[in-house]
C-alpha cells in the first residue's frame, strides 16, 4: 500500500476543484466534495489508473522515447540508449517502485505548473488526465 497519494495537489473533480488528501486509518485518500458529502477515495485506485494510462501511451513507443530521453540527457551512446530502452520496457516495475516512494513535492509542483492534472468523478474514476504537450519541433505556424 502506498504511504501517500502519488498525485497530491494534481487531482481535481469534474468541477475543477482540487481534491484534498486525507487518511482513513493508514490508507491515503483523495477527498472529493459530492454536494456537501466528502467522499474518501483510496488514492491507490486513482494513482494506478493514471499510471496505467501512461503505460499505454508509452507502450509501442519505447524506441522513440528512449532515443529522445538519451538526447535530452546528453548521453546519446548505444549503451545509454539500451539502458533507457530496458527501463521503458519494464515501466510497470518502475511504476510499482514509484508507488512506494512517491513523487517528490518539488516534482509535483513542476508537473502542476506545466499543466499536468488528473480529473476524477465522485466515484474515483479517472475521467481524463491532462499532461504537458511536447513543443512543436516544426518551429511555428505556416
Amino acid at each position: 500500500m502506498p504511504r501517500q497519494p502519488l498525485f497530491a495537489g494534481l487531482v481535481v473533480d469534474e468541477s475543477d476543484r482540487l481534491a484534498e488528501t486525507a487518511y482513513v486509518g493508514e490508507e491515503p485518500c483523495y477527498v472529493v466534495d459530492d454536494a456537501g458529502f466528502r467522499r474518501h477515495i483510496p488514492s491507490e485506485q486513482v494513482d494506478r489508473a493514471v499510471l496505467e494510462m501512461m503505460r499505454q501511451q508509452i507502450s509501442g513507443n519505447e524506441d522513440l522515447l528512449g532515443e529522445q530521453a538519451a538526447k535530452m540527457l546528453g548521453t546519446d551512446d548505444i549503451f545509454s540508449k539500451a539502458m533507457l530502452l530496458n527501463q521503458l520496457k519494464n515501466i510497470g516495475q518502475q511504476f510499482d517502485a514509484l508507488m512506494n516512494v512517491g513523487i517528490p513535492e518539488d516534482a509535483r509542483a513542476y508537473l502542476g505548473m506545466s499543466g499536468f492534472k488528473v480529473v476524477i468523478n465522485v466515484h474515483g474514476e479517472v475521467v481524463r488526465f491532462d499532461q504537458p504537450a511536447a513543443a512543436d519541433e516544426g518551429g511555428g505556424e505556416e
